[in-house]
Protein backbone atom coordinates (compact mmCIF):
# COMPACT_ATOMS: atom_id res chain seq x y z
CA UNK A 1 0.00 0.00 0.00
CA UNK A 2 1.08 3.66 -0.99
CA UNK A 3 1.82 5.91 1.33
CA UNK A 4 -0.86 9.06 1.19
CA UNK A 5 0.83 12.55 1.33
CA UNK A 6 -1.27 15.57 1.81
CA UNK A 7 1.17 18.51 0.22
CA UNK A 8 -0.81 21.76 1.11
CA UNK A 9 -0.30 25.07 0.97
CA UNK A 10 -1.54 28.55 0.88
CA UNK A 11 -0.57 31.38 -1.02
CA UNK A 12 -1.53 34.96 -1.90
CA UNK A 13 -0.76 35.23 -6.00
CA UNK A 14 -0.10 31.50 -6.80
CA UNK A 15 3.60 30.67 -6.48
CA UNK A 16 3.71 28.74 -3.37
CA UNK A 17 0.96 26.34 -4.77
CA UNK A 18 3.00 25.96 -8.11
CA UNK A 19 5.80 25.12 -5.59
CA UNK A 20 3.24 22.79 -3.89
CA UNK A 21 2.49 21.42 -7.25
CA UNK A 22 6.11 20.38 -7.50
CA UNK A 23 6.33 18.67 -4.62
CA UNK A 24 3.43 16.73 -5.29
CA UNK A 25 4.94 15.89 -9.02
CA UNK A 26 8.55 14.65 -7.28
CA UNK A 27 6.36 12.40 -4.18
CA UNK A 28 3.93 10.71 -7.11
CA UNK A 29 6.84 9.73 -9.46
CA UNK A 30 8.84 8.23 -6.67
CA UNK A 31 6.16 5.80 -6.17
CA UNK A 32 4.22 7.88 -3.66
CA UNK A 33 0.61 9.27 -3.49
CA UNK A 34 0.03 12.87 -3.22
CA UNK A 35 -2.56 15.10 -3.24
CA UNK A 36 -1.90 18.99 -3.59
CA UNK A 37 -4.69 20.79 -1.42
CA UNK A 38 -4.98 24.57 -0.63
CA UNK A 39 -5.14 24.14 3.42
CA UNK A 40 -8.56 25.83 3.48
CA UNK A 41 -10.18 23.34 1.88
CA UNK A 42 -9.05 20.49 4.23
CA UNK A 43 -11.42 19.31 7.10
CA UNK A 44 -10.30 15.90 7.51
CA UNK A 45 -6.56 14.54 8.22
CA UNK A 46 -7.53 10.67 7.96
CA UNK A 47 -7.13 9.55 4.81
CA UNK A 48 -3.01 10.74 4.90
CA UNK A 49 -0.19 9.01 6.25
CA UNK A 50 2.39 12.21 5.79
CA UNK A 51 2.20 15.91 5.51
CA UNK A 52 4.07 18.67 3.69
CA UNK A 53 2.89 21.90 4.72
CA UNK A 54 3.54 25.56 3.22
CA UNK A 55 2.74 29.26 3.03
CA UNK A 56 3.90 32.22 1.13
CA UNK A 57 5.68 34.42 3.40
CA UNK A 58 4.45 38.58 3.83
CA UNK A 59 6.24 40.61 6.46
CA UNK A 60 7.55 37.52 8.16
CA UNK A 61 4.26 35.82 8.42
CA UNK A 62 2.71 32.63 6.95
CA UNK A 63 -0.90 32.98 5.22
CA UNK A 64 -3.45 32.94 8.09
CA UNK A 65 -4.99 30.05 6.31
CA UNK A 66 -1.98 27.89 6.51
CA UNK A 67 -1.18 28.94 10.56
CA UNK A 68 -5.00 28.73 11.04
CA UNK A 69 -4.64 24.84 9.91
CA UNK A 70 -1.17 24.43 11.67
CA UNK A 71 -2.71 25.31 15.38
CA UNK A 72 -6.11 23.65 14.63
CA UNK A 73 -4.91 20.46 13.66
CA UNK A 74 -1.71 20.14 15.94
CA UNK A 75 -2.51 17.52 17.67
CA UNK A 76 -2.92 14.94 14.57
CA UNK A 77 0.07 16.24 13.05
CA UNK A 78 2.21 15.62 15.57
CA UNK A 79 1.45 11.79 15.32
CA UNK A 80 2.44 11.69 11.92
CA UNK A 81 5.50 12.72 9.67
CA UNK A 82 5.67 16.51 8.50
CA UNK A 83 7.83 18.67 6.40
CA UNK A 84 7.36 22.58 6.53
CA UNK A 85 8.52 25.03 3.89
CA UNK A 86 7.75 29.05 3.59
CA UNK A 87 8.33 30.29 0.57
CA UNK A 88 9.03 34.13 0.15
CA UNK A 89 12.13 36.06 -0.30
CA UNK A 90 13.11 37.26 -3.83
CA UNK A 91 16.80 38.08 -5.21
CA UNK A 92 19.70 36.47 -5.54
CA UNK A 93 21.79 34.43 -2.83
CA UNK A 94 20.77 32.11 0.02
CA UNK A 95 17.20 32.80 1.13
CA UNK A 96 17.90 32.92 4.61
CA UNK A 97 20.26 35.25 4.57
CA UNK A 98 18.11 37.29 2.54
CA UNK A 99 15.55 37.36 5.34
CA UNK A 100 18.17 38.04 7.71
CA UNK A 101 17.87 34.64 9.45
CA UNK A 102 14.74 34.42 9.07
CA UNK A 103 13.21 30.42 8.83
CA UNK A 104 10.12 30.15 9.97
CA UNK A 105 7.73 32.27 12.07
CA UNK A 106 8.22 33.09 15.79
CA UNK A 107 4.25 33.61 16.36
CA UNK A 108 3.96 29.74 15.43
CA UNK A 109 7.22 28.26 16.59
CA UNK A 110 6.20 26.74 19.64
CA UNK A 111 3.32 25.03 17.64
CA UNK A 112 6.04 23.50 14.93
CA UNK A 113 7.93 22.84 18.49
CA UNK A 114 5.02 20.64 19.39
CA UNK A 115 4.65 19.26 15.92
CA UNK A 116 8.28 17.94 15.59
CA UNK A 117 8.60 18.82 11.79
CA UNK A 118 11.40 16.94 10.37
CA UNK A 119 12.52 19.58 8.43
CA UNK A 120 11.55 23.02 7.81
CA UNK A 121 12.78 25.21 4.23
CA UNK A 122 12.56 28.45 3.21
CA UNK A 123 12.67 28.47 -0.79
CA UNK A 124 12.67 31.93 -2.81
CA UNK A 125 9.52 33.31 -3.87
CA UNK A 126 8.08 35.15 -6.98
CA UNK A 127 6.79 38.78 -7.07
CA UNK A 128 5.35 39.55 -10.35
CA UNK A 129 4.07 42.66 -10.82
CA UNK A 130 0.81 41.60 -13.31
CA UNK A 131 -0.10 39.65 -10.11
CA UNK A 132 0.32 42.22 -7.84
CA UNK A 133 -2.71 45.59 -6.47
CA UNK A 134 -1.83 48.56 -6.55
CA UNK A 135 -1.20 49.00 -2.97
CA UNK A 136 1.53 46.13 -2.56
CA UNK A 137 3.30 47.30 -5.98
CA UNK A 138 3.58 50.36 -3.71
CA UNK A 139 4.44 48.35 -0.65
CA UNK A 140 7.05 46.68 -2.72
CA UNK A 141 8.62 49.80 -4.24
CA UNK A 142 8.91 51.00 -0.66
CA UNK A 143 10.95 48.44 0.32
CA UNK A 144 12.90 47.82 -2.63
CA UNK A 145 11.81 44.78 -2.87
CA UNK A 146 12.95 42.64 -6.29
CA UNK A 147 10.50 41.64 -8.87
CA UNK A 148 10.72 38.75 -10.84
CA UNK A 149 10.37 35.07 -10.24
CA UNK A 150 13.22 33.75 -8.05
CA UNK A 151 12.28 29.98 -7.28
CA UNK A 152 15.18 27.32 -7.30
CA UNK A 153 13.17 24.84 -9.00
CA UNK A 154 16.27 22.96 -8.46
CA UNK A 155 16.32 23.15 -4.83
CA UNK A 156 12.78 22.59 -4.30
CA UNK A 157 12.83 19.15 -6.40
CA UNK A 158 15.56 17.93 -4.60
CA UNK A 159 13.81 18.45 -1.16
CA UNK A 160 10.83 16.64 -2.40
CA UNK A 161 12.93 13.81 -3.53
CA UNK A 162 14.70 13.68 0.12
CA UNK A 163 11.06 13.72 1.84
CA UNK A 164 10.07 10.40 -0.68
CA UNK A 165 13.38 9.00 0.40
CA UNK A 166 12.31 8.94 3.78
CA UNK A 167 8.72 8.12 3.60
CA UNK A 168 10.17 5.04 1.13
CA UNK A 169 11.89 4.13 4.29
CA UNK A 170 9.88 4.07 6.68
CA UNK A 171 7.99 0.66 7.83
CA UNK A 172 4.17 0.19 6.42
Amino acid sequence: MSIHVMVGYATKHGATSEIAERIGQVLREAGLSADVVAVESVTDLAPYQAFVLGSAVYVGQWQKEAASFLEQFEEQLAQRPVWLFSSGPTGKGDPAQLMKGWRFPQALQATADRILPRDIALFHGALEPKRLSLAEKLVIKGVKAPLGDFRDWDSITSWAAAIADSLKKQPQ
